[in-house]
């Protein structure tokens, strides 16, 4: 994403990027040392690598990370099972070019125990011969690219967030059964990530009987007036638009969508990074109607979200974003795996989480691993405004969704 987009706090939602393998920095000396401590029966120390943007663009979205893990910790007495933690942190940057050498700190130099974060797909996708050399794990708890838990799956990654096909593939699924038929246009940014989004709803949305009628392309990072876009979408018939756009594009989109007089007859769908977090407010009034799908809201009317969010903003002053749970969620499903793994490996955690069942806890709503990727609740949203202020309400839980195949 080009350095002009910065804008303020969770404004690059669409790091859900590129799923290129690259090459991998090879482990050095023969072994990788562990924090120590017994297995299952716990005591000793458990050391966290937390590998998440603390420069670039991207710095705001590691901020959310960092706010939820530390959340968690705090709530639960710095402990995961009956481990100490010791959290150390590392800056995964804006690329695989400074993610994957961040984790190869945290597991050679710091000796970390399991890696958590990663925003970016192809860091994720490049670590992974590095963690079987080092026979650890990583949770990731942000990157969305479906290959990380599908093609290239290794039994050493895990994420605790979403696949970028899942969230629109269910949009996919609740447009074909809403009456729209074949008259859906889909846009999105040229890249991994919106052709992923893409693809996954066009799937969902003619296995359910709709055609998508007309699709672009939009230079990503590089798109500030949509309106010849915005001109082919009126021209096509389209009764509703599908659009994956996040941070800086996503405020130009809608305002812009507005703004052409599109909002009133072509009604604006998309995934739920549309309209998730700081970018909301910036889009204003333009924003009210739009729906998206997205496996949390901070608007979820449960006990345990409204505990989370009170919790949050009392320490942060703002509502949390669907990456501070990811991130929370990270250390939860943690502590249920370390009360009963054998040992601090790779191997041996791998094997607890297989075990931990549904997480019943967690501010999204009760999910559970299928495949190392969340089987979660997908919730369609529609932005509303609330005592003067702009937020995602729920519409209706479109039940629990599976990383699509």
């Amino acid at each position: 994403m080009a350095e002009h987009q910065l804008i303020t706090r969770r404004r690059l939602l669409g790091l859900f990027g590129a799923a290129a393998t690259l090459p991998v920095l090879s482990a050095c000396g023969s072994s990788v040392g562990g924090g120590g401590g017994g297995g299952g029966a716990g005591g000793g120390t458990v050391k966290i690598g937390l590998v998440v943007p603390q420069s670039g663009v991207y710095a705001a979205l590691g901020t959310d990370m960092q706010r939820g893990w530390e959340l968690w910790l705090e709530q639960h007495n710095q402990k995961l099972g009956d481990y100490s933690v010791q959290t150390v942190i590392a800056d995964e940057g804006e690329t695989p070019q400074t993610g994957v050498p961040a984790v190869q700190k945290v597991l050679q130099s710091d000796g970390v125990d399991v890696v958590v974060g990663i925003v970016n797909s192809a860091t994720a996708l490049g670590v992974a011969n590095l963690l079987a050399e080092s026979k650890k794990l990583l949770i990731v708890a942000n990157a969305g690219a479906a290959d990380i838990t599908g093609k290239a799956r290794t039994p050493h990654i895990w994420r605790t967030s979403f696949t970028n096909a899942q969230i629109s593939a269910a949009m996919g699924t609740h447009l074909a059964r809403s009456g729209f038929s074949d008259a859906v246009y889909a846009i999105a940014p040229d890249y991994a990530a919106g052709t992923e989004v893409i693809t996954g709803f066009t799937k969902a949305f003619e296995t359910g009987g709709g055609k998508v009628i007309g699709q672009a392309k939009t230079p990503f990072g590089k798109t500030s007036d949509f309106q010849p876009f915005l001109s082919g979408i009126q021209a096509s018939g389209a009764k509703a638009t599908f659009c994956f756009y996040s941070g800086s594009e996503a405020i130009t989109f809608v305002r812009q969508y507005t703004q052409f007089g599109l909002a009133s007859s072509i009604p604006l769908y998309g995934s739920g990074f549309l309209t998730e977090g700081n970018v909301l407010p910036q889009q204003g009034d333009a924003a009210l109607g739009v729906q998206t799908t997205l496996h949390y809201s901070d608007q979820l009317d449960t006990p345990v979200n409204k505990d989370f969010v009170q919790a949050y903003q009392a320490k942060h002053g703002e509502a949390p974003s669907c990456f501070a749970v990811q991130t929370y969620d990270a250390g939860n499903v943690l502590n249920r795996a370390l009360r009963t793994a054998s040992g601090l490996d790779g191997d041996a955690v791998a094997a607890a989480l297989e075990g931990v069942g549904t997480i019943d806890d967690s501010p999204r709503g009760p999910w559970s691993f299928d495949g190392q990727s969340p089987r979660q609740s997908i919730y369609l949203r529609k932005v509303e405004k609330v005592d003067g202020t702009l937020v995602n309400a729920v519409v209706e839980d479109l039940g629990q969704q599976s990383q699509p195949v």
